[in-house]
């Protein structure tokens, strides 16, 4: 059992990379990847909880991606597997999109002002872990002054793509995204296809697309992907011949019903997975 897509506290996740490690541990999984958002500062934390464990530990990332249409609501997220986190490069794009984040945050919070909500900055960012603050910390900090009852009410109401505080902020182009990956020696996957809201044939044009700049790989099995999904996602991979990647994309925020390794329970990535993905990269590094 392997798991490829989880995160800690260095980007929006409830765990550290440690205690991720530990629990990785104890529920066996062979091979498992860190993939914070916009950040790699917890991997070498996690590998090193898991040196002396039967764990592979694959250094890993999650990159914004901007849509290709400015209007468009697709959310569009790039993994990237066996990355070298000190290329110069990478790191650099990262720390721009960090920024790009923070200068996002600001606004935020003067929107939230705006509309009547004393909300500060601090207060937001104590919601946070080490590094990244996002949106969903802001839910946090709306649902803890009882602006907003639950999460997703935030979104709906305040923090949405529309909604009266939704400021939008710098992501990678797609194209960038997938070289900056393999100029760090790793191997781009796009993440979740499920939410791109594309139907088959849409989708398939999609990841043709990306695979002509580059892409080597899709999620397949993921926490929300149904069976269909993951025949119609199998279908796309073995016909643009990318390998098929898989993980639960656990956070671990106050939700005991998705879980590392099984996602709601029926999640179940093959373990040839990684060897699939080792092929790749001695293919093409």
């Amino acid at each position: 059992m392997i798991d490829l897509h989880f995160h800690s506290t260095f980007s929006d996740g409830k765990f550290t990379p440690a205690e991720l490690a530990d629990k990785i541990d104890k529920i066996g999984l062979k091979a498992a990847s860190l993939t914070d958002h916009d950040t790699t500062a917890g991997v070498k934390r996690f590998s090193d909880a898991l040196v002396d464990k039967d764990v592979e530990a694959i250094p890993g990332v999650e990159l914004s991606v901007s849509p290709p249409d400015e209007a468009s609501n697709m959310h569009i997220h790039m993994l990237g597997y066996y990355i070298d986190i000190e290329n110069r490069a990478l790191q650099d794009a990262l720390e721009e999109v960090r920024d790009g984040r923070t200068s996002r945050n600001l606004k935020i919070i003067k929107r939230l002002n705006n509309l009547g909500f004393d909300i500060t900055y601090d207060e937001v960012s104590a919601f946070a872990g080490e590094d990244v603050v996002g949106r969903l910390h802001f839910a946090y900090a709306l649902m803890a002054r009882k602006i907003v009852g639950q999460k997703q009410r935030a979104f709906d109401n305040y923090l949405g793509k529309g909604k009266p505080a939704y400021v939008e902020r710098f992501r990678l182009k797609a194209e960038d995204s997938i070289r900056l990956i393999r100029e760090a020696g790793g191997i781009p996957v796009l993440a979740h296809p499920i939410t791109l809201g594309l139907g088959y044939n849409k989708l398939y044009d999609f990841i043709s697309s990306l695979k002509d700049i580059g892409l080597l790989g899709m999620e397949v099995y993921y926490s929300e992907h149904k069976a269909k999904h993951i025949r119609d996602y199998l279908r796309i991979v073995d016909k643009l011949d990318l390998v098929a990647t898989g993980g639960s994309d656990f956070h671990g925020e106050g939700n005991d019903i998705l879980h590392l390794g099984v996602g709601f329970g029926n999640l179940n990535v093959p373990n040839d997975v990684v060897d699939n993905l080792k092929r790749v990269r001695s293919i093409t590094n």
